[in-house]
């Protein structure tokens, strides 16, 4: 786990910083309250912080309050604060500021290693309630609203120079495979979909679907080229894929490419995406198009 320490004495960060490590937790320690503030804000793989009360310039109490404050349904955390005083005033204050759990200084190694063990324990639930509510239940991939944040955050690195496209995928004739099929073949179908997208062999891209038969495959680091020719490899084997126990059963997907220029919001990226979906859709299905900045549709190959 990673782990922030905070005291103003450095004996005390030497001591408790070996009793984490030895422990198999990476520390990050700090006097200066503030600096530690900044830097948990910063990171967000800090997984827990541990404190003294007698801290500077932000005092213990505020320092709980301004943490607190960093943690949402996206970010856990626990804040550990120990302290010398041993009457039960603090006690009360620490954990209505917003503390996890209490300690002692210096804490024993046991009882250190009993509280972290206890937060892993909350942590991993906070993690994986997050992670279910991130996932897609049909395909396991990420849902729309996970893909949505995920792209937020492509488009502020491509915004720092880091390339993105996005491929938008939809299967053809889904309707008439649950029509012809039945609703349950037509799950299978995009499964095996999904199965493909987590195949792509690109180890930066993440794909995610959208709803119904509509998935997107968000690809930073690639520009039209490099997206152009995973997005055909993905088209060909979905032609050439089966379901499991229905060898006769054969179904392709349209591909619609648009790539990140300034000024771009994830509307309007995954608006050409759209526009170059639809395109595809018209020139006869199975193959892959690109929408550019001016929302003309061209095929790619």
């Amino acid at each position: 786990m990673h782990v922030a320490l905070i005291d103003p004495s450095r004996v005390v960060l030497k001591i408790v910083a070996g009793m984490l490590e030895a422990g198999g937790h990476t520390v990050v320690a700090f006097s200066d309250s503030a600096a530690a503030l900044a830097h948990v804000e910063a990171d967000p793989s800090v997984a827990c912080v541990l404190t003294s009360l007698e801290v500077e310039p932000l005092s213990g109490l505020e320092l709980c309050w301004s943490l607190r404050a960093l943690v949402d349904e996206r970010r856990p955390l626990t804040i550990l604060v120990m302290s010398s005083a041993r009457d039960d005033r603090p006690l009360g204050e620490v954990l209505d500021s917003g503390a996890d759990d209490f300690l002692s200084k210096p804490p024993s190694p046991q009882e250190l290693h009993g509280r972290l063990r206890a937060a892993e324990r909350v942590l991993g639930l906070q993690r994986a309630l997050i992670r279910q509510a991130d996932t897609d239940h049909l395909t396991q991939l990420l849902n729309r609203g996970a893909l949505m944040r995920r792209a937020e955050s492509d488009l502020a690195a491509a915004a720092d120079g880091n390339p993105l496209a996005l491929l938008q995928i939809d299967i053809d004739h889904f309707k008439s495979i649950n029509d012809r099929f039945g609703h349950d073949i037509g799950d299978q179908v995009i499964r095996r979909v999904a199965q493909i997208l987590r195949e792509t062999g690109e180890t930066t891209a993440t794909a995610g679907r959208l709803g119904g038969e509509e998935f997107a495959v968000l690809m930073p680091g690639h520009g039209i080229a490099g997206a152009a020719v995973a997005a055909h490899r993905i088209r060909g084997q979905c032609a050439a894929g089966t379901v499991p126990g229905l060898p006769d059963l054969r179904f392709t997907a349209s591909i619609g490419l648009s790539e990140w220029v300034p000024g771009d919001t994830v509307d309007s990226l995954l608006k050409r995406a759209d526009v170059a979906l639809y395109a595809a859709k018209r020139g006869g299905r199975d193959r892959v198009a690109v929408a550019g900045p001016d929302m003309e549709p061209a095929m790619v190959g």
